[in-house]
């Protein structure tokens, strides 16, 4: 039975660290984070996002220790707290890129079809 818990802690870690990232802002956050640390405000102009805005996302990737945050002087810089966070998302485009292709070719064969 203890196996089973373990197992069933391990799933919903996963799922938790999955629903964290299930947001188009923190991606895009996580896009820019990947390349450079960045303080709240280097985020807020570079995604042309509100300021309460990005500070949300910013908590939510915190708490599940996706990103981390330093403070120089009066500025907090945020960065990616693991670096195979990269290799996630290049994963992650190829597979959406995967997709796009196969869905390209559907509707491709959807036109030949209408034509016939």
């Amino acid at each position: 039975m203890a196996r089973s818990d373990d197992d069933g802690r391990l799933q919903a870690f996963k799922a938790e660290f999955f629903k964290a990232l299930a947001h188009p802002l923190r991606i895009r956050i996580l896009e820019l984070l990947v390349v450079d640390d960045r303080s709240v405000l280097e985020i807020q102009r570079a995604l042309g996002a509100e300021q309460p805005i990005v500070s949300q996302q910013l908590a939510v990737l915190r708490a599940k220790h996706i990103v981390r945050a330093t403070k120089e002087g009066t500025t907090v810089r945020y960065a990616v707290a693991d670096p195979e966070i990269r290799a996630l998302l290049s994963a992650a485009r190829r597979i959406f890129n995967n997709q796009l292709v196969g869905t390209r070719s559907m509707l491709r064969e959807l036109a030949r079809e209408r034509r016939r």
